[in-house]
């Protein structure tokens, strides 16, 4: 009896021993979990409208406490505190969490020490350049890197029971940094640069989507419902209609030359469940990511490839839905004719924990003084995920409008308050050579303009993983200028937002606000301008604060002569001016197209320099064979430089 008691206990003990063994694998599974699942939001978008969990979405910034501009120029408040060994805590967090952005356009080599768990010693150390090289595995490439001047990391770092990040460098910079609270019950195992197979395969998964050599979209075993349209001004179409409960999971278009005008004045609307406003209602080229009326996005989510146009966020729904494109009269007579296909499928929201998608278009034709644009004003619950943003001077000049903050009130609760426009979009330094300068279009972020001639650029960024998540509201907006909203801009927004609220209001895309501004004057700044110069030019810069921008400051000769390109200047005519400085050595010009001379001789010498903002030169007209403007010098051993600060071009009547 005494034998059969003791193999009875030792089974027990082995049972429990075993129990407790599987226990902690699977604990260890659901703790590796965290890291897989997000880089899994990366690369597919399948779960976009599931609601966060008891999750706060949080960012840490460099903003201005003040109100003012100094966002990380002089490093102010880009840190916690400084230790007593003057390294600078740049982040700190308690409880569960992880960080699925960071974003600078000042990274140094100084290295950065992560403790995880309120440990004394660090479990990670490495040079911040490091995280955005894309060469340092597992910060590979394209999920992190440095483009438009803005240096970002996607890579997901998990943290249990709290995350600390100490910089050993003197002085930080610009710095945005995404995270999440997550639930204390989570089992979460911190962060490694040790991964296994299956983390090592999900970060190859995500390379493979962001590279675009693999769709973040698949269409099989899909329900597609397919079109040929043709429509005339004044027409309207239901391209997909809907009375069972079912989402739909891919918008794809031909033919996207007839999107392709000023006029923007085809429209797309998605409704829902019979609901009082429609879900998405906008003019179809702003929804496509186009800019100012051109193809201009290519994302992994939405954009223009291989002559389609294409969307691939989820949108399920209870019962109903429909989409229609409305081509308003009014402004062409032109007939258009494309394909349409619709991909869904049946199955329906799940209401508990899933949102239905929404998004705001808002045209202000005239921003006001004071006031910041809006991205999304939401209640109900839900989360945002994403941003289309076009801007531009209504009053000629540089593009300070883009100095902006984002500011995310959730809640009743300031939670996220960002450094620049350019910041929020993951670029910086903008109309400085090779960064914020130009089109880019990235995986998930990008600029879809940028011209300092016209003052305008567009932008996007998608939210995967760093989604904004809010319980009752979200109030969503952008400064237009550095302090006080002081730009005086022309702004088109498309924030796009899961909720379990309907829309309360919209707007209605009209001619007059489709529109794409075309204005008067243009300002040709010479760090953006594209020049050809002949014959011993020597030039250097200097930054000049009242013109905006830099001043390039020729030393020439005789033959020397500098050829600007107009070919972003609409065909007509114009008056131009110089806004140049008049120096003790500066020399004597005229302005020629081709072998014309369009412009008197212009004497730039002065005994103190001074500047001439807005100097009368000639009429001009612009078209097809001229489209250039030729400066040809006259100088001597004491009189040879010409400083320029802008070409100044505007319509005449």
């Amino acid at each position: 009896m005494q034998s059969l008691i003791q193999k009875f206990t030792i089974i027990i003990v082995l049972l429990i021993i075993t129990g407790s063994v599987f226990n902690i694998q699977g604990q260890k599974k659901a703790e590796k979990s965290l890291f897989i699942s997000e880089l899994k939001q990366l690369s597919s978008v399948v779960d976009l409208p599931q609601y966060f969990n008891k999750t706060n979405s949080l960012q840490v910034s460099s903003y201005d406490r003040t109100g003012g501009n100094n966002d990380g120029f002089a490093g102010t408040y880009s840190y916690i505190r400084r230790k007593p060994d003057s390294t600078l805590v740049i982040f700190e967090a308690e409880g569960n969490g992880v960080i699925n952005r960071i974003w600078t356009p000042t990274p140094t080599d100084d290295t950065l020490d992560f403790y995880f768990g309120g440990k004394s010693e660090p479990d990670l150390s490495m040079r911040f350049s490091d995280i955005f090289s894309g060469k340092q595995d597992p910060f590979i490439a394209p999920l992190c890197g440095n483009e438009l001047g803005g240096y970002y990391s996607y890579l997901p770092i998990p943290y249990s029971k709290g995350c600390k990040i100490v910089f050993r460098g003197k002085v930080m910079r610009f710095l945005q940094i995404q995270y999440k609270e997550l639930p204390e019950n989570l089992s979460i195992e911190n962060f490694s640069i040790n991964l296994n197979k299956e983390e090592i395969d999900a970060l190859n998964e995500v390379a493979e989507v962001w590279n675009m050599n693999k769709s973040i979209f698949n269409s099989a075993d899909l329900l597609v419902e397919e079109h040929e349209v043709i429509l005339s001004p004044g027409e309207k179409k239901v391209i997909f209609s809907s009375d069972c409960g079912g989402r739909i999971l891919g918008i794809e278009m031909d033919n996207p030359d007839i999107f392709s005008n000023s006029d923007n004045n085809i429209d797309i609307k998605i409704s829902y469940d019979d609901e009082k406003n429609p879900a998405i209602y906008a003019p179809a080229a702003d929804f496509f990511g186009y800019a100012f009326g051109k193809p201009a996005m290519q994302s992994i989510v939405t954009g223009t490839n291989n002559n389609k146009n294409y969307c691939y966020l989820p949108m399920p729904f209870d019962h109903k839905a429909s989409i229609e494109l409305i081509y308003r009269a009014g402004l062409s007579e032109q007939v258009i004719q494309l394909n349409t296909q619709i991909y869904y499928s049946n199955e329906k929201r799940n209401t508990k924990h899933e949102g239905k998608l929404y998004a705001s278009w808002l045209r202000i034709l005239s921003s006001e003084e004071g006031v910041p644009l809006t991205m999304a004003n939401i209640k109900g619950r839900g989360h945002y995920v994403g941003t289309v943003m076009q801007t531009q001077n209504l009053e000629p000049g540089m593009t300070l409008f883009f100095e902006g903050d984002d500011i995310a009130v959730i809640d009743g609760d300031t939670l996220i308050h960002g450094t620049g426009s350019e910041d929020y979009f993951n670029g910086g330094w903008y109309a400085f050579l090779d960064t914020w300068d130009r089109a880019l279009s990235l995986p998930i972020h990008g600029s879809l303009d940028y011209s300092l001639t016209f003052g305008r650029t567009a932008a996007y960024r998608w939210h995967l993983t760093d989604k904004v998540g809010f319980n009752k509201s979200l109030n969503y907006t952008m400064e237009h200028g550095p302090v006080g909203n002081m730009e005086h801009v022309t702004n088109t927004t498309l924030g796009y937002y899961y909720c379990d609220s309907q829309k309360e209001e919209f707007t209605e895309p009209s001619n007059e606000l489709s529109m794409v501004y075309t204005p008067d004057t243009y300002l040709l700044y010479p760090q953006m301008m594209k020049l050809n110069l002949w014959i011993d030019v020597e030039m250097k810069t200097e930054w000049c604060l009242p013109a905006g921008g830099y001043t390039y400051v020729f030393k020439l000769i005789n033959d020397s002569k500098i050829r600007v390109s107009l070919d972003d200047i609409p065909h007509g005519k114009y008056k131009v001016y110089l806004d140049f400085q008049e120096l003790p050595e500066g020399c004597a010009l005229s302005l020629w197209q081709r072998q014309h001379q369009v412009s008197s001789e212009i004497n730039t010498f002065a005994r103190e320099k001074s500047r001439q903002e807005k100097y009368y030169v000639c009429d001009l007209e612009i078209n097809e064979s001229k489209n250039t403007l030729t400066f040809r010098f006259k100088t001597d051993q004491e009189r040879n430089k010409f400083s320029l600060n802008r070409l100044i071009l505007e319509r005449t009547k």
